[in-house]
């Protein structure tokens, strides 16, 4: 149960999740002071018996709450907005890797070195051992390099899959025929974990995706084996 908890809130290990729990803590903040002053305003109404009837027909008090909230859903969009800028922003990568879905596995392939390519598998609950993840656990892990952009290409080989790590702040549909393309940045080394999040068939929670943040040096002695 704690793994599974932890799952979509593992700490942020890319600075585009940094900066949407940045825009999700900045968003709260305003909702929560809004509410804050119009339940207060509420509850003063509902109790107080003296009504005021020229504020009951101000027109300085409509101009008022006309022009205050255009101001709230600026402070809210101009954010919304750069955010959605560097989502879709195409950096050049360091890295690029293709990732296919399938019932019910991902196949990956480093596209910058010859005949780097595996099959993800999840590992059978009777197949692992104590140090691993019950359902998160697979049995090749995709290594990346730290500090480093990466780009993965997202297809998928039979039905719709969506390729999806919390932690990194990504997620991309892995469409028949078409290919996407999603960047992301790790800036400390770890496991990653993600799931499948498209229904895609009775084996569907049963495609986890396992990122492993290395550094530059493991991640190279890593390649060489692979080769």
């Amino acid at each position: 149960m704690p793994t599974w908890a932890s799952l979509g809130f593992q700490n942020a290990a890319s600075p585009l999740l940094e900066q949407l729990i940045f825009f999700h803590d900045h968003t709260l903040t305003i909702l929560i002071l809004m509410i804050t002053i119009v339940s207060f305003n509420l509850v003063s109404t509902v109790f107080n018996l003296n009504i005021d009837q020229y504020m009951m027909e101000s027109q300085d008090l409509e101009l008022f709450w006309t022009i205050v909230p255009s101001f709230i859903l600026i402070f809210i969009g101009l954010p919304s907005i750069r955010l959605l800028y560097l989502m879709d922003e195409v950096y050049k990568p360091d890295i690029t890797i293709k990732t296919i879905g399938h019932q019910w596995y991902w196949s990956y392939e480093y596209s910058d070195f010859c005949n780097v390519e595996f099959d993800a598998y999840m590992i059978p609950s009777n197949e692992m051992n104590p140090n691993m993840f019950r359902l998160l656990d697979v049995d090749n892990r995709t290594v990346i390099p730290m500090n480093s952009q990466i780009r993965t290409l997202i297809s998928a080989a039979d039905v719709l899959h969506s390729w999806t790590v919390p932690s990194m702040g990504v997620k991309r549909y892995a469409v028949p025929g078409r290919l996407n393309q999603v960047n992301f940045y790790s800036n400390r080394p770890g496991l990653f974990f993600g799931q499948c999040s498209e229904i895609c068939g009775a084996n569907h929670s049963f495609m986890p995706i396992v990122i492993e943040s290395v550094t530059t040096k493991n991640f190279i002695s890593w390649i060489k084996k692979m080769i």
